[in-house]
């Protein structure tokens, strides 16, 4: 007699899935961000906007946005980050690529130039 293995609504299973995020409610958070974004990506595909990345893996026709992202993240294709890492290293990128200055003080008209005479003075 073969053991029969139980599919339940959801495959690959929830319980599969767990391992590869923090708690449940962000598997569901996550999966439904995913899955929200590949929706928008098949009502864009006939604009001809590419704002949104498709599926990164093989689909079947008709199958849910939801049945997608949660094989994205099963095999492994998706990372979950905590969003507070995600905007300290897009602050610290921005911050290399526009290094911060500053500009000479000018007491009586902030926005003179360098040697230029300012409104009060005379010259």
């Amino acid at each position: 007699m073969t053991e029969q293995k139980i599919e339940g609504i959801v495959n690959p299973s929830l319980d599969e899935l767990i391992d590869k995020v923090d708690s449940k409610y962000a598997l569901v958070l996550f999966a439904a961000q995913r899955a929200r974004q590949i929706n928008a990506y098949y009502s864009q595909l006939h604009e001809g906007l590419f704002e949104y990345v498709g599926p990164l893996v093989d689909t079947e026709l008709n199958e849910k946005p939801l049945s997608i992202a949660l094989r994205e993240i099963d095999e492994g294709l998706l990372e979950m980050k905590p969003v507070e890492e995600v905007r300290a290293a897009a602050a610290e990128e921005l911050a290399e690529e526009f290094p911060t200055f500053e500009l000479p003080a000018n007491e009586d008209d902030p926005f003179a130039l360098p040697g230029e005479p300012t409104a009060g003075s005379e010259g």
